[in-house]
């Protein structure tokens, strides 16, 4: 056993590489539509898709559910299943269904009760252990007078703030799309809608380019989630 070992660090050249080798982790993830998973072929959320960016010893489950807020996400159970599932690490994005109209269930107020909610999640998280990990949302790809429109702010800069506050690791996927997405423009960007007119959901390469822009970004931080990728 111990030659086996000494050779594994001999290829990997520390000793640190091969011991996140060799351990088993499980990261759990808590979004809505565009995070979920998908038996359609023609639509996906990035959580079924990011998987295939980690080392076999990576175990990916996805709570994502579509219509769920930071609110509903708690109050229909989702949350203290995630929690059940006893992940290593957890990723979380919420934001386009809290931004709702005010009158819906699953709304809330970026400045209020959504911080809130992700305070809880954080606050959760770290009395079972595990790590969490905050990612903006990303944004819709909604178009006028050629520029991308920005109705995900708020929430995006209220995740950013709790961040902060707790001192969790986060990836602004809001940023990043926002870049992407401009870039492209409106129509070469139609590749990533699930069917014509969607501006929220993504089609499987749409939603594998939201996981990819959050891979890109997670490479970049001190995460040690970092030693699973491929």
């Amino acid at each position: 056993m111990g030659g086996k070992i000494f050779m594994l660090c001999a290829l990997c050249m520390t000793t640190e590489l091969c011991q996140a080798d060799m351990k088993k982790i499980k990261i759990s993830i808590a979004g809505d539509s565009t995070v979920a998973s998908y038996t359609k072929p023609e639509i996906a959320g990035w959580g079924q898709l990011i998987g295939k960016y980690f080392k076999d010893n990576v175990s990916i489950e996805n709570f994502a559910i579509s219509g769920r807020s930071t609110k509903t996400f708690q109050e229909k159970g989702d949350w203290q299943k995630l929690l059940d599932s006893k992940p290593g690490y957890i990723l979380v994005q919420f934001g386009h269904n809290d931004s709702h109209a005010k009158d819906r269930p699953e709304a809330t107020d970026a400045a209020t009760d959504y911080k809130d909610n992700l305070r809880k999640f954080a606050d959760d998280a770290k009395k079972t252990g595990a790590k969490i990990i905050f990612i903006t949302p990303m944004y819709r790809r909604t178009f006028k007078d050629g520029k991308l429109a920005d109705n995900l702010l708020p929430y995006a800069n209220a995740m950013k703030e709790v961040a902060k506050e707790k001192g969790i690791l986060i990836i602004d996927l809001h940023a990043s799309s926002g870049k992407l997405v401009q870039e492209l423009g409106e129509e070469k960007s139609k590749y990533m809608a699930n069917k014509p007119g969607d501006r929220t959901h993504f089609s499987p390469e749409g939603a594998d380019k939201m996981a990819q822009l959050i891979i890109e970004d997670l490479k970049k931080t001190d995460s040690e989630l970092k030693k699973y990728l491929k």
